[in-house]
């Protein structure tokens, strides 16, 4: 069959707009950033900020993380975004190709697919860890499997990348431990699915993200110590279910806890109790009360196991259907505001310019789209591991369904145990079940079989 001029002008005028389409992803990736006029903040973003500036350690804000905004402040921390949409973009272009499906109109529909129906534009425009959540469950995946399919320098790189991930938020290296526990526990089961160099490889990193946040944390404060913070928020989510106050009943007449006359003035939720105008601020916040607030979960655990244990199971199944995009960014955050106007006077005009400062962020309508999605996808990721088993085949794909689906699953039970269930958690990692769906779905239409040395589960 030959092949005129004209079909061969076509292809290269195809080509090219494909490829004009896929070097202007990484701006379309954080087109929310650019809509806005400036980075999109949320209200832990200033906790994050101070810490190059305070010198000591403050519960739940990683200094890593801290240390990678300080460095993109003299730019605007559009440097940051830049980092954020590249690290995204490759990510996924990289699983692409590892699992054989890397083609130019395909990576380019799936990302901007996942630009227009998922949180993913919103996260990589956002100066909060929640973006790299999602991306190191790829990179962590990348590093088990990837084996002769990546090479040294990416494989180096996948290294760095997921460590600092770990390093950036304690539910992010919890989750990431997690993966790497079950893969050992799954490889006598699936052999040479799971290569012993790349799981370890993987495990390593979980060792060099706590190294770099101790490091971290002894460079800005002079301790060796982890980041604090974990007793209190777990505190915040039992008294929410009502359990502290349960607590402080049966022990206040024998026992003298800071917290005794106030047990019948708890907030309803724990963000009012820790970041609330409360009894907590009376009581010296985390210095005041940590080993009170230690104390009080610790003996709870014992106390009441029973229901501790619905509490934890009621709150793992909320918070995986907690997944609405933008929670905490459309509000007013006085303290992140307070942080840039104290310490990084020269965004402040910039800052105060932006759409969001002046209530121009309104995630209802995008949330319409964005939550029937992330919910079908989690039904996706279960269509797929359920026709892997009826068929006796795990492909790489399927074994990528795996994998976040136990992500989601970890991600659900920490964050929803520990703190309790909130929009942010779900969001920031439901995208990649997005992901696998449309590369599932792409597969199908391609008609691609699945690859031949993963054929026998």
């Amino acid at each position: 069959m030959s092949i005129t001029t004209d079909q061969l002008r076509a292809r290269a005028a195809g080509t090219f707009w494909l490829r004009l389409a896929a070097v202007a992803l990484p701006l379309v990736m954080i087109a929310p950033a650019f809509w806005n006029g400036y980075p999109l903040l949320q209200w832990d973003t200033g906790g994050y900020l101070a810490r190059w500036y305070e010198g000591y350690l403050v519960p739940s804000r990683s200094t890593v993380f801290g240390l990678y905004l300080h460095y993109g402040e003299n730019f605007g921390f559009w440097i940051n975004l830049a980092v954020q949409s590249l690290a995204t973009l490759w990510l996924l272009q990289l699983t692409l190709r590892v699992l054989s499906m890397m083609q130019t109109f395909r990576f380019v529909a799936i990302s901007l697919l996942l630009i227009l129906s998922t949180a993913l534009p919103w996260l990589a425009s956002m100066l909060l860890t929640d973006i790299f959540a999602g991306l190191s469950i790829l990179s962590l995946f990348l590093l088990v499997i990837g084996g002769p399919r990546t090479s040294v320098l990416e494989k180096i790189s996948l290294f760095v990348f997921t460590a600092f991930a770990a390093a950036t938020h304690s539910a992010t290296l919890g989750v990431l431990l997690g993966l790497c526990v079950a893969g050992w526990m799954a490889r006598p089961l699936l052999g040479r699915r799971v290569p012993i160099a790349g799981l370890a490889c993987a495990s390593l990193t979980i060792i060099a993200g706590s190294l770099m946040l101790l490091s971290a944390n002894h460079a800005l404060s002079g301790k060796w110590a982890w980041t604090p913070g974990g007793y209190g928020v777990a505190f915040g989510r039992m008294m929410q279910d009502g359990i502290v106050a349960r607590f402080l009943d049966d022990h206040c007449p024998r026992e003298d806890f800071k917290l005794c006359p106030y047990r019948h003035e708890l907030p309803a939720t724990a963000d009012e109790f820790l970041w609330g105008n409360s009894m907590f601020n009376t009581l010296g916040r985390f210095d005041g009360l940590n080993d009170e607030m230690g104390t009080i979960v610790v003996r709870s655990l014992a106390d009441y196991p029973v229901w501790q244990a619905g509490a934890a199971l009621r709150a793992t199944g909320q918070q995986l259907l907690h997944v609405a995009t933008g929670e905490g960014a459309s509000v007013w955050i006085p303290h992140t505001y307070g942080i840039i106007e104290r310490y990084i006077p020269a965004q402040v005009a910039p800052m105060r310019a932006a759409r969001q400062q002046h209530w121009g962020l309104n995630f209802d309508y995008v949330n319409w789209l964005h939550v029937p999605v992330a919910l079908v996808s989690m039904l996706g990721l279960l269509v797929l591991l359920g026709h892997a088993l009826a068929h006796r085949r795990l492909d790489d794909l399927s074994l990528l369904a795996a994998t976040v689906t136990l992500a989601l699953l970890g991600n659900a039970f920490i964050c929803g145990v520990i703190s309790g269930p909130h929009d942010r958690y779900g969001a920031r990692m439901v995208w990649v079940a997005t992901f696998v769906v449309l590369m599932a779905l792409f597969r199908s239409i391609g008609g691609e079989p699945a690859d031949d040395e993963s054929a026998a589960a």
